[in-house]
């Protein structure tokens, strides 16, 4: 990946792993936007959107995605909860629409991507990263206790029960595992660093590959 064009650096990970918080830091140390399950959600209900809407949109409204990032910056600013959505999606349309707005959000600007199938939305992409942050079950165990405020116990069904539905998810849709590392460029085991550790070993091999 050469950072000094338009890229897209995807950030698949396991929850407790902290790779969330490590794929903002990492966009704010380049400078770049930030986009997730809860911002790409909240511009699709904003917006009500499905893949035929977007395209209508682009044709009548030259400056839709000014409109699109406009209402990002209010999101991932604010406490603001998503609106309604205009339109009901059933669970293909709306991969098929979170999949086509990612996709046209990188053709704004170089951007940071996580979760969402991002890897494999973008496999294709010209000049891309893709990551996956993994930890160890202890480790993700005892940050999601003490994020959430749960037992032991709670939290480890917490981390059965996403795993299941990301994988689950992602076969059928991508037919293939978020665990097979030939989707990933980097992998990165968290057990004994910090986000802020991952952010510089990220940008070490950012740094190196754009040379």
């Amino acid at each position: 990946m050469n950072k000094n064009e338009k890229f897209v650096i995807t950030i698949n990970r396991e929850v407790g792993s902290g790779g969330r918080t490590v794929g903002r830091k990492l966009a704010e140390q380049l400078g770049v936007k930030y986009y997730d399950k809860a911002i790409v959600e909240g511009l699709t209900h904003k917006f009500g959107l499905s893949v035929e809407r977007i395209e209508q949109i682009k044709a009548q409204k030259k400056s839709w995605w000014n409109d699109i990032n406009n209402y990002y910056n209010t999101l991932v600013n604010s406490a603001e909860k998503p609106m309604e959505a205009e339109v009901k999606l059933d669970n293909q349309t709306m991969f098929d629409t979170e999949k086509r707005i990612l996709q046209e959000l990188a053709t704004q600007s170089s951007c940071v991507v996580a979760g969402r199938t991002g890897f494999m939305v973008f496999r294709e992409w010209p000049n891309h990263l893709n990551i996956f942050i993994q930890a160890s079950m202890e480790h993700r165990v005892q940050r999601v206790m003490s994020r959430q405020q749960v037992s032991e116990q709670e939290a480890r069904d917490i981390i059965q029960r996403m795993d299941s539905s990301r994988e689950t998810y992602i076969q059928k849709y991508e037919d293939t595992s978020r665990y097979d590392t030939r989707n990933y460029e980097l992998v990165i085991s968290m057990d004994d660093l910090s986000e802020d550790d991952a952010v510089a070993i990220i940008m070490d091999y950012v740094e190196r590959s754009s040379k």
